[in-house]
């Protein structure tokens, strides 16, 4: 009985040194990103955060580069929306707030949905991995040149595409899948850089969220849906799939056609 007991107590002391070193990591990038105003010494903790991704032979490294890339985009993400918003013109107190709200969602990231493994918080991952991914690229492209944004697009629409392929037992078609996946990405990014389309937050309308970001959401879902069912049935049947379709072509219609005038267009 003592000796449960003392594994119960080591398990409970883990435990809690793990949530507070991610609850620390979130609040340690919140201080830097508003202490120094940049975003450099921040990317840098977060590299040093992944220290057990190079904690292995280095024959491993690429595997576990990959199979931890969802996480290095949403850690990389939470910076620049830090960055953003502390740069931006909305007053110290309503800055705070928001980054405080990032700094939740961060830990909640950490804490919960980072550590699930059923496929349905796999494919969690993956869309807000897409979805903050793109984002924190167009918010940044105002400053970049086509070529590294297509390429981080590109690089985000990979890893996010294999890191749900590689919950499934087709391995074969896993690379071939994804990388197709990064390329449409990366072309529908191309498009959008030349011209792209930003939505105001009520809450602060200096912080800008991209119509490319929600369009390839949509369409994320949809490709997730139609593999899922060409894996259950060798086939895409229409009745899997209409309902994700209508929805994603409702999305993107009511994007297009009457939230165009009220955007703010950043070429």
């Amino acid at each position: 009985m003592e000796f449960l007991k003392t594994i119960k107590r080591r398990s409970f002391i883990n435990e809690a040194i793990y949530i507070l070193l991610n609850v620390g990591l979130s609040v340690a990038l919140l201080l830097i990103v508003r202490t120094t105003g940049s975003m450099w010494l921040a990317f840098l903790l977060v590299a040093l955060s992944k220290w057990r991704i190079f904690a292995v032979r280095p024959r491993f490294w690429f595997a576990n580069i990959q199979a931890n890339m969802v996480s290095v985009i949403i850690s990389v993400s939470f910076v620049v929306f830090l960055y953003i918003t502390n740069s931006a013109n909305i007053g110290d107190w309503q800055t705070l707030t928001i980054q405080l709200i990032l700094v939740m969602f961060d830990i909640g990231w950490l804490l919960f949905l980072k550590a699930q493994s059923k496929r349905v918080y796999i494919v969690l991952q993956s869309g807000v991995a897409l979805f903050a991914g793109i984002t924190a690229i167009f918010v940044l492209s105002y400053g970049l040149i086509v070529s590294p944004v297509v390429l981080l697009s590109w690089l985000v629409g990979y890893s996010t595409a294999e890191h749900i392929l590689s919950s499934y037992d087709e391995e074969s078609h896993t690379v071939l899948l994804s990388l197709a996946w990064g390329l449409g990405v990366a072309e529908i990014c191309w498009l959008a850089y030349h011209w792209t389309i930003a939505y105001r937050l009520p809450i602060a309308k200096d912080v800008l969220i991209p119509q490319v970001s929600i369009i390839l959401l949509c369409f994320g879902f949809l490709a997730y849906k139609s593999y899922d069912s060409y894996s259950h049935h060798q086939k895409i049947r229409i009745n899997d799939i209409i309902l994700p379709l209508f929805f994603t072509i409702s999305i993107i219609c009511i994007l297009m056609f009457f939230f165009n005038g009220v955007s703010a267009k950043i070429i």
